[in-house]
């Protein structure tokens, strides 16, 4: 049997990083007034972030998807 304990702790670890960026996004100052006080740098540090979590998260579910398939044909073969 395959371990999915690792695919899924890095789903995880996936969501908490998208959740944080998502919260230091929302938490960044919409007014225009307020714009001039923002970085610049941070918006596409938390983008990156984004993306990052996005790709992780793909990253590990490709991992159980191939661990499944492996499975599925090790049932095929034995039986």
């Amino acid at each position: 049997m395959i371990d999915f304990s690792t695919p899924i702790q890095g789903m995880h670890r996936a969501e908490d990083g998208l959740n944080a960026a998502a919260d230091r996004l929302a938490k960044m100052p919409a007014a225009a007034s307020d714009a001039a006080s923002a970085d610049q740098v941070d918006l596409s540090a938390q983008m990156v972030a984004l993306m990052e979590s996005r790709n992780n998260f793909a990253a590990n579910v490709k991992v159980v998807h191939a661990g499944d398939e492996m499975t599925r044909a090790t049932l095929d073969l034995l039986g």
